[in-house]
């Protein structure tokens, strides 16, 4: 196996891992995203293309009872993607109002996909005809290009195909350019320049190879100088789709950290969580379940349920501000300063404390009576919000149940004894006056 070959396998690989990854997206997605359905379709389609320009594939399909199927099923799918490819890049700019201006690069883009549609078509059609009719096929070949190299039928039909690419592969480059000068974000740059540089590589492939058949078709060149060139625009074809499939995967990886990080959040405030939903059962949408369970409602966005979540907490919290007298605040910072010396970790753990004490007041059957006093707010928005609250979760986990009764009866005592001192000059007062 030469290296080519090798690369060969790995960037079809590489192009089917990226179509997995992205397909419970176009098959689950909202119905009226077609982005994302356009997307995988352009990836599904070059994964299959690829595969059939490996070796094992190639040689077992192009000496089958279909001589050089291989190259037949490759354009195929190939051309399926292009137009995949052109609906991704009219999807993109979205929706415009009717009677609305509309820009010039968005008119053409729109006006390449409509002609793209019906040119497929012709494409598909006129690509079938001329591979059963006028291409020489007697003897199958491993490098069609290289093989066929001076035969006019091959070189009319890959001219065909090639015009198709070519013009899909100018278009790509031109709108991705225009996107990628407009880029807002860095790793949106990145990923649109490298495939608009992946574009422009296909480019010179369709030229460089359509001017290499029709000046084969007048002097045909020799066997050797032949197969090096196909090998060496083979080898820059692998360089595309590397680069291609990489840049499409770029934005996607950006939104797969921030897919993890809300992960990440979910399976910090869970125990926390599903402590005061149980606590108060009525205020959740859904009744609390396990972590695994939780993760796994696909039906809600992961951000919508960690700001639903933010929301049922503090909530819960100001719920507990009835079962508690004021001097659990106090009492709660005390024992927080006893657990922790970094004064990072004492505002999170006292509320903490604070928590864990009021459940265990709620629980206990202690009636409600009038809010008791809370500390301000710590964050003033709502991923302040959150991470504040994880890191309160972090620090719940480790308050012992008994450690949280006993800082709760501290502050029963404290509360009863400034009763007692307010009371006390009332009495003084009623004796001096008898």
């Amino acid at each position: 196996m030469t290296p080519l070959d090798l690369a060969g396998y790995l960037v079809a690989a590489l192009m089917t891992a990226v179509a997995l990854w992205r397909m419970p997206a176009a098959l689950w997605g909202d119905e009226e995203d077609k982005r994302r359905r356009a997307l995988w379709g352009c990836y599904a389609g070059f994964a299959v293309a690829l595969w059939t320009k490996t070796r094992a594939v190639r040689i077992a399909l192009n000496d089958s009872a279909v001589t050089d199927l291989a190259v037949l099923i490759k354009h195929y799918t190939a051309t399926i993607a292009i137009l995949a490819i052109l609906s991704y890049i009219v999807a993109i700019y979205g929706q415009y109002p009717d009677g609305g201006t509309v820009p010039r690069h968005v008119r053409f883009a729109r006006t390449i996909q409509q002609v793209a549609a019906k040119a497929s078509i012709a494409t598909l059609v006129l690509l079938t005809v001329l591979f059963f009719t006028v291409v020489d096929r007697s003897v199958p070949s491993d490098r069609f290009v290289a093989d066929h190299a001076g035969q006019w039928g091959a070189t009319l039909y890959m001219s065909v195909f090639y015009l198709y690419l070519g013009a899909a592969s100018a278009v790509c480059a031109y709108q991705w350019a225009l996107a990628t000068a407009g880029a807002g974000l860095r790793h949106l740059r990145i990923g649109l320049g490298m495939m608009t540089f992946a574009m422009f590589i296909g480019v010179g492939y369709t030229v460089s190879r359509t001017l290499f058949l029709w000046v084969s078709a007048v002097d045909t060149p020799s066997e050797s100088f032949a197969l090096s060139f196909d090998e060496i625009t083979e080898a820059a074809q692998v360089v595309l789709f590397a680069f291609f499939a990489v840049g499409a995967s770029i934005p996607a990886l950006s939104k797969g950290r921030r897919r993890a990080k809300l992960w990440r959040a979910q399976a910090g405030l869970h125990g926390l969580w599903r402590e005061l939903m149980t606590a108060f059962p009525e205020q959740p949408f859904d009744p609390p379940a396990s972590l695994a369970r939780e993760l796994t409602r696909f039906g809600t966005p992961a951000d919508l349920r960690i700001d639903r979540w933010a929301a049922d907490i503090a909530d819960a919290v100001e719920k507990l501000r009835h079962y508690v007298p004021d001097t659990l605040l106090p009492a709660a910072k005390s024992a927080a300063s006893d657990g922790s010396a970094d004064p990072e970790k004492a505002g999170p753990l006292t509320e903490a404390y604070w928590i864990k004490a009021a459940l265990t007041a709620k629980n206990s059957g202690t009636p409600a009576s009038t809010a008791a006093a809370v500390e301000a707010q710590h964050a003033t928005d709502q991923d302040g919000e959150v991470a504040w609250l994880v890191r309160v979760a972090t620090a719940y986990r480790t308050v012992p149940q008994d450690r949280a009764a006993q800082v709760l009866a501290v502050a029963r005592s404290a509360a009863s004894g400034q009763s007692a001192a307010t009371a006390a000059p009332r009495t003084a007062s009623t004796e001096e006056t008898a």
